[in-house]
């Protein structure tokens, strides 16, 4: 969610367009209905905090015949 340039409101989303692997462009609506604005708005990806080592696979959830059953 954005605010508005305009009124200060709250903006949402309506649509967006993958411009690169990193950058996205939004189309955004003032939500104050007194204002209404549509503007653009740029998604970026500045920096990338903490990146994740190996990714292990891990084997799919059995389904209900090979579940065990829970003894309480």
């Amino acid at each position: 969610m954005m605010n508005c340039p305009l009124c200060g409101g709250a903006a949402h989303t309506r649509s967006s367009y993958q411009v690169t692997s990193n950058t996205k462009e939004r189309y955004n609506q003032c939500q104050n209905i007194n204002c209404g604005c549509t503007f653009k708005s740029l998604e970026t990806v500045s920096d990338i905090i903490m990146q994740p080592g190996i990714i292990k696979t891990v084997p799919p959830h059995p389904d209900r015949s090979q579940q065990g059953a829970l003894w309480l």
